[in-house]
């Protein structure tokens, strides 16, 4: 690729938290192997390339994912040993360039365009990143080189596993007009089913689409849409997003209806939400719930604070007024998830921007409630707004 414009790197670990148990146990190489939580509510949380022939995909509810491949290896997931070994796939990141953008434990964007001067162009500093991870690690990577993040990401999932993708400027659309419509990041797969319903199968055929047909099918997002499928995104890579949303969230051990229970286990998660708010000295601009139905269709709905907050009582009224809108729509809907994500974070102390005097110290309540959890655990002390009305139980 020509030493000039925007040089990104999208790095996607291969199956990764499989890929780590098949490392550490070799007599798992050539099984299918699940990881994930078995049970009723369980979820996988990734599968290897094996049973991934079988129809196994990561988000799949295990009993769904053990009725195509029963002879499957099921394994419990080691969050923090996935964490560590993260870590030092991100140390060779930060090898390279300092603009690093974690999407997860096992993915990011960087942005290598300053860094061609030092360690060659984008393709050779793409080989070098997947060699190191394998030296250091065991493990493979596949990359994907584009002048932007979305071509990028398209391009590193073209050739898995161990897969290297270069997609050059000069290239574009061509190289994605004959893509199938599903490898757009983001479409979903009941837009998906929407748009292939609607003729149009290819990036290609979004692109050259006329308006009257997109706008009935994407209304205002139509310009971004067809930019997208013409591989336009001007988006940075944004350095640092251990901070940029702080969440929680609990599934139900069985669908609810009953108003009550979903908003008390909502409170709950934003009280979580506010107290990791207040321990890591930020306020939220933005408040935004998740509900999964029990169809698994996953809804959010979100809601801008004036002034940024790290307040219990403001964030539960804003939780639960997002959470009766979405009830209003559809009053009747069982629910298997709820979750509370805060965004737009800043520091605490920027919050003196917005009210007169000193930094404001957390309300009275919140100080107090924070105090004794620090004294005898998270489980001390429960606000009453997140008490459910009836017999609840939620796993986490």
């Amino acid at each position: 690729m020509a030493a000039h414009g925007r040089a990104i790197l999208h790095v996607d670990m291969d199956a990764f938290y499989a890929s780590v148990e098949e490392r550490d146990d070799p007599a798992l190489r050539g099984l299918p192997v699940i990881v994930g939580w078995t049970g009723a509510r369980g979820v996988v949380a990734a599968a290897n390339y094996v049973v991934r022939r079988f129809g196994v995909h990561s988000a799949m509810p295990m009993g769904r994912a053990l009725a195509l491949c029963p002879q499957a290896v099921c394994i419990a997931p080691r969050m923090a040993h996935y964490k560590a070994v993260s870590r030092q796939v991100f140390a060779v990141f930060e090898d390279y360039t300092p603009l690093i953008e974690g999407l997860s434990l096992d993915e990011a964007f960087l942005d290598v365009t300053a860094s061609r001067a030092l360690h060659g162009d984008e393709v050779r500093i793409a080989r070098a990143i997947k060699a190191a991870i394998r030296a250091r690690t065991g493990l493979t990577a596949s990359v994907g080189v584009a002048p932007n993040k979305l071509v990028a990401k398209i391009a590193s999932d073209l050739d898995k596993p161990d897969g290297l993708t270069v997609i050059p400027a000069a290239e574009l659309p061509g190289r994605l007009d004959a893509l199938p419509i599903r490898r757009l990041p983001g479409l979903g797969r009941k837009k998906g089913d929407a748009v292939e319903r609607a003729g149009l199968r290819t990036l290609g055929e979004l692109r050259r689409a006329p308006d009257a047909l997109l706008w009935r099918l994407f209304g205002r997002d139509t310009r971004r849409m067809r930019d997208r499928a013409s591989g336009i995104d001007d988006r940075p890579v944004v350095a640092d997003r251990e901070d940029l949303s702080i969440s929680a969230e609990e599934t139900f051990d069985a669908d609810i209806a009953d108003p009550a229970q979903m908003e008390a286990g909502l409170l709950a998660l934003a009280d979580r939400v506010s107290a990791t708010l207040r321990a890591r000295r930020l306020a939220a601009g933005c408040i935004a719930i998740k509900v999964r139905r029990a169809d698994f269709a996953t809804f959010t709905r979100q809601q801008q604070l004036e002034p940024p907050t790290q307040d219990s009582r403001v964030i539960g009224r804003a939780s639960s007024d997002l959470l009766h809108r979405w009830r209003a729509e559809q009053p009747r809907a069982r629910v298997r998830l709820l979750g509370v994500g805060a965004s737009a974070l800043a520091p605490a102390t920027q919050l003196d921007l917005f009210a007169a005097g000193s930094v404001p110290q957390p309300p009275a309540l919140d100080a107090t409630v924070d105090a004794i959890r620090k004294r005898f655990g998270a489980a001390g002390l429960t606000r009453a707004s997140g008490l459910p009305a009836g017999p609840r139980k939620l796993t986490r």
